[in-house]
């Protein structure tokens, strides 16, 4: 049951990630359900997510053909954030994580009702230094915890003009996918992962990102986006007072 639980869990943060940006909101409660500690739970979550990055770029190939090169230069930049960022939770105290979660998924559900910039021509010229180091911040914090990192980055990415929808999509699961990757290989060398949750948890990853671009190149998000800000809120909420009880 614990096996199947976790599919399903990585089924769902597959599709939310890639239609959303919140794939974390619905891998990590899942593999805390199951009684993983917290920071083992958020380093079992980078590696698994390793697999969402796999099915999401996948399925974006319509929307990348033409535009590797950049998303590529782009996730140069976000790979020495998210180096960073899985280095700073390696050395926070876990009382001190336990924390600091809750805020960070509030923080993330608020951030996904915030409207995103209308969609732009695709880009010509290069971006500039802020953008840069804004996709580098959000590496840093795609490393450490990640929730809603996705959500950031594609503000980011329609600002500066990647396209459509879809398209700054499929660009945040290049560039947020190396932040992530890069994070996710010092956890598998260093941290406290626990191997038999990965694993199935990288299955429904794999499977529910290859779904989620199609969802997005199809139908609109929106009620989704309510649905987990909402859910997302509640969690931030009994973690919070799990917590500080």
């Amino acid at each position: 049951m614990t096996f199947v639980l976790l599919v399903v869990a990585g089924l769902g943060a597959g599709l939310t990630g890639t239609i959303a940006g919140l794939a974390s909101l619905a891998s990590y409660p899942a593999l805390l359900a199951v009684g993983i500690p917290p920071v083992a739970a958020n380093v079992t979550n980078s590696v698994a997510l390793l697999a969402n990055t796999v099915g999401a770029v996948s399925g974006s190939r319509p929307e990348l053909t033409g535009h590797w090169k950049r998303a590529l230069e782009l996730a140069a930049v976000s790979v020495f954030g998210g180096a960073i960022g899985g280095a700073l939770l390696l050395w926070t105290p876990s009382d001190a994580f336990e924390k600091i979660v809750p805020f960070l998924i509030a923080g993330a559900s608020i951030a996904i009702l915030v409207r995103r910039p209308g969609e732009a021509a695709a880009l010509e010229r290069r971006p500039g230094w802020p953008t840069l180091f804004s996709i580098f911040l959000i590496g840093i914090y795609g490393g450490y915890f990640g929730a809603a990192a996705g959500v950031l980055m594609l503000a980011v990415l329609l600002a500066i003009g990647t396209g459509t929808l879809a398209r700054a999509g499929a660009y945040r699961n290049v560039v947020l996918g190396a932040a992530n990757g890069v994070a996710a290989i010092g956890f598998a060398l260093f941290g406290p992962v626990v191997w038999s949750a990965a694993l199935p948890l990288a299955i429904g990853c794999l499977v529910g990102a290859r779904i989620g671009p199609i969802v997005v190149r199809h139908s609109p998000s929106d009620a989704l986006r309510v649905v987990i800000a909402v859910a997302g809120l509640g969690l931030a909420g009994w973690l919070g007072y799990d917590a500080f009880r």
